[in-house]
């Protein structure tokens, strides 16, 4: 049996079980991926990275344990990949769907993903992962619903909406990246649902809900922009928060939400003012701005019965420089340990109390001058992207002659700024910790794919081993994506039990461009596909691995001329 025969069926067995352990549904898509200039909000014709004709993208509406295929044909004139913010891919990162795992779907063709979510429940996005892309859009929400059997930890709302919020940029992506420097890029508006503020433009529509007095409603709030992290709030209304990112939090009752680059929240707004409309709002933050600024979002929350529009002034929200509201906030979103999420067992089944490290890794985000070129670093290192992606120069010839595993340094920083392709060996199911320092003075935030991690800490200054005095080890919530305050550190606490090659990146999109993020290789040497799925059928190859499976190819056949059989 040769290699792609014995792909197969390990795929297809995977499949088979899951669908009768599980009574799984396979979710069929075909996107068709092109650039519009009709599409965006600016008053110019700009591109706007559409699917299927669509500005957000359409909703991914999957339950737990749902087989996700996606067909994505690309129109536009470039490479392209989507990745899916938080969804793990478990023992899968053959689907994560960034430059590390996976090579670019070329224009002109398709390439379809193939993934489960699996044990997973909650709020999540997806979006471009490569040249810069996500600029022009592209994105769009992901909701992976409870099973039936699982108890929900409130009662089921009237409606659900999806809200994507994000900074947005009138220019063409290809310039902006084409001419990316030190300078920091000020957006130009901030979109609700790819809609330009209330009250900008008469030609142009605004974001509006329709509620019904009386009623409860879940709000899916996620930032998608580049570079703002923002102050969500609703005139005259309160917000439950109850989960983020895949975790069931404690509720807890805000006026306002703080929601960084990447993140995801579900908030539960009860419709109990009179009728009438009301703003909703996104401020940005560590950014001065006016009501009337475009980098205010605004849409309305518009109750049937309403007889007035919208008016006045805005909700008032906290100031936009206050780092201690921001963090303090942070600290409050914390674990629901009696709730059940994906599985029935209550999240606090699975806690850090007691968890025995097996290693430190601190990362300091910065910025750096190479070779007379600015550049984005993590401990003094640029990831640069090798011609093969490092998923398949790993299983095809462990890595030889793209990465090493050990370069890089992962508790200290390099004299000098280098290039490099950064990959860290993660013991398998080894408890790590990982400390994201921001050398910066503007807010960062940090996304692993394939877990979750635990936000255990969150400090001023230089991390020290004493800052681990300040943990929050009983109920720190379970999430993938953390922001990391200018001048201080961040902590989380992450169980590697999910082999495969993962990235680890800044969300913030200049950051991530030129060079802060590395990978995480976490590796199981039994072969025994329950550890990790083997590559799927379809896997598009590119770089080195063209020619090693070339070569593979003329040794099966020259085998099986020469001896009658091709060797299993």
């Amino acid at each position: 049996m040769d290699s792609s025969h014995h792909r197969i069926r390990c795929m297809l067995a995977f499949f088979t079980i899951l669908l009768a352990r599980t009574s799984a549904a396979i979710i069929d898509l075909q996107w068709d991926v092109a650039s519009d200039d009709t599409r965006g909000p600016s008053p110019a014709a700009q591109p706007v990275i559409t699917i299927n004709g669509k500005f957000p993208g359409p909703l991914i509406n999957a339950t737990t344990n749902d087989i996700v295929r996606v067909n994505v044909f690309n129109n536009l004139d470039e490479p392209m990949l989507f990745t899916w913010n938080g969804i793990q891919q478990r023992l899968n990162s053959w689907q994560d769907g960034v430059s590390g795992t996976n090579c670019a779907i070329k224009p002109g063709t398709n390439w379809t993903y193939a993934f489960v979510v699996k044990d997973q429940i909650g709020t999540f996005t997806y979006f471009p992962s490569i040249n810069y892309q996500k600029l022009a859009g592209g994105f769009g929400p992901i909701r992976v619903n409870n099973r039936i059997v699982i108890n929900v930890p409130f009662p089921k709302p009237e409606a659900e909406f999806d809200l994507l919020i994000g900074d947005w940029s009138f220019n063409d992506y290809k310039d902006v990246r084409s001419g990316l420097g030190a300078s920091t890029d000020v957006p130009d508006m901030m979109l609700m649902n790819g809609k330009s503020p209330y009250g900008y433009s008469k030609s142009k529509p605004y974001e509006s809900f329709t509620v019904t007095k009386g009623k409860t409603y879940r709000f899916r709030v996620s930032n998608v922009g580049t570079i703002l992290s923002f102050n969500f709030r609703i005139g005259k209304h309160k917000m439950v928060v109850v989960e983020t990112e895949g975790s069931y939090t404690k509720q807890i009752t805000l006026d306002s939400i703080d929601v960084h680059v990447g993140q995801s929240y579900s908030v539960l707004v009860t419709a109990d003012q009179d009728d009438s409309d009301y703003y909703i709002v996104a401020t940005p933050k560590l950014f001065n701005t006016t009501d009337d600024s475009p980098l205010v979002a605004k849409g309305v929350l518009h109750y049937t019965n309403s007889g007035s529009p919208v008016g006045g002034s805005l909700p008032p929200g906290p100031d936009p420089w206050d780092i201690n509201f921001s963090v303090n906030q942070a600290r409050s979103i914390r674990w629901n340990l009696t709730a059940g999420a994906a599985r029935p067992n209550p999240q606090g089944t699975f806690n850090v109390s007691n968890v025995t490290l097996s290693e430190t890794i601190i990362l300091h985000g910065s910025e750096a001058i190479i070779n007379r070129v600015y550049r984005n670093v993590v401990n003094n290192v640029s990831y640069i992207n090798p011609v093969t992606p490092l998923k398949l120069a790993d299983y095809y010839a462990n890595g030889t002659g793209v990465f090493q595993v050990g370069h890089f340094p992962i508790d200290s920083v390099k004299p000098f700024a280098m290039y490099g392709v950064s990959v860290v060996g993660g013991a398998h199911k080894g408890w790590h910790e990982i400390v994201f320092q921001n050398e910066l003075t503007r807010m960062d935030s940090w996304h692993l794919d394939g877990y979750g991690f635990y936000v255990v800490g969150f400090g001023d200054g230089e991390w020290t081993p004493k800052s681990r005095d300040t943990y929050n080890l009983y109920d720190p919530v379970v999430r993938s994506t953390v922001q990391v305050y200018p001048g201080g550190w961040t902590t989380v606490y992450v169980f590697l039990d999910n082999p495969g090659m993962w990235n680890l990146r800044s969300q913030l999109l200049k950051h991530w461009y030129l060079g802060q993020e590395l990978y995480v290789r976490v590796h199981d040497d039994d072969p025994n596909p329950a550890k990790e799925n083997p590559p799927p059928e379809n896997l598009l190859l590119c770089g080195e691995c063209v020619v090693l499976t070339l070569n593979l190819s003329v040794f099966l056949t020259h085998t099986k001329f020469e001896h009658g059989s091709t060797p299993l």
